[in-house]
C-alpha cells in the first residue's frame, strides 16, 4: 500500500479545495470509492477475480490500510459475491470513514456550520495540498502525453471515467478532447499487464481485471453499462 489510498485520492479528486463541497455525483463517487479499495487490494495481491465470476481473497494477510483491511476481512469471511455486488455494499458510510481519517491526518479541515439553527453542514476543504497536487500531476502525465501510466494510474484513471468524474480533473479546456480519448482507452485495458479474459473455471490474479469488471459495474450501476468485458 502506498501512503494514500485510490479511495483517498478519488475522494481528494471529487471536493473541492475551497468549498470543501463534492463537485460530482455522491453517489457515483461512493460506488467509485468502493471499486478503489477493492482495486488496492488487488493491486496488493490480496483479491482477485476468481470462478463464476465472484471476487475472491488469495492472500487474507492484513495490508496495515484499516479500511482496506475491514473490506478484506469482510470479502473472506462473507458469502461469495460479484464485483457488483460488493460496491453496493461496501459504498454505504464508506465516504464518511475515509473523510474522518483524512481529517485525522491533517489533508482536510473539517468545517462544520449550522444551517437554520439546528442543521449540522460539514464542509471539507483543503488542508494540506501535495497529496492532491501529486494525483493531478500524475493523472495530466497519463491522460495528456504519450507517457504509459503505471497500473495504479491506470485503475484511478478507469475508476475517474465509469464513475463520470471526468470534470472534477480541471485540466485546460484544449485537453479535454485528448484526455476523454485517453481515458476510454486506459479504461479499455490500456496501462495494464495481463489479460482482461474472464474464464470461470479459473482464479486470474491480473489487475487489470478486476479493474475492469469494477469500473463496469460502477458504469452500470449509474445506468450507463460498458461494453462487456471479453
Amino acid at each position: 500500500m502506498t501512503s494514500i489510498a485510490l479511495a483517498e485520492e478519488l475522494l481528494l479528486l471529487a471536493y473541492d479545495d475551497e468549498t470543501g463541497k463534492a463537485t460530482v455525483s455522491r453517489i457515483g463517487l461512493d460506488l467509485g470509492m468502493a471499486a478503489a479499495v477493492l482495486v488496492d487490494l488487488a493491486l496488493a495481491g490480496r483479491v482477485a477475480y476468481g470462478p463464476g465470476g465472484m471476487l475472491i481473497v488469495t492472500d487474507p494477510t492484513p495490508t496495515g490500510d484499516p479500511i482496506a483491511d475491514a473490506v478484506l476481512a469482510k470479502v473472506d469471511g462473507d458469502d461469495p459475491h460479484t464485483p457488483a455486488q460488493w460496491v453496493q455494499r461496501l459504498r454505504h458510510k464508506l465516504r464518511e470513514r475515509v473523510l474522518e481519517d483524512l481529517v485525522a491526518r491533517g489533508v482536510v479541515r473539517d468545517v462544520d456550520e449550522t444551517a437554520m439553527g439546528h442543521i449540522h453542514i460539514h464542509r471539507y476543504p483543503a488542508a494540506d495540498r501535495a497529496f492532491e497536487h501529486e494525483i493531478r500531476e500524475r493523472l495530466a502525465t497519463a491522460l495528456t502525453t504519450d507517457v504509459a501510466p503505471d497500473e495504479r494510474t491506470a485503475a484511478l484513471a478507469t475508476l475517474v471515467c465509469a464513475a463520470r468524474m471526468e470534470p472534477a480533473l480541471k485540466l485546460p479546456p484544449e485537453d479535454r478532447e485528448r484526455v476523454h480519448e485517453r481515458l476510454e482507452a486506459i479504461a479499455a485495458g490500456a496501462g495494464f499487464s495481463g489479460g482482461v479474459n474472464l474464464e470461470d473455471s479459473i482464479v486470474r490474479p491480473s489487475v487489470a481485471l478486476v479493474v475492469a469488471v469494477l469500473g463496469r459495474a460502477i458504469a452500470a450501476a449509474l445506468g450507463t453499462p460498458r461494453p462487456a468485458v471479453s
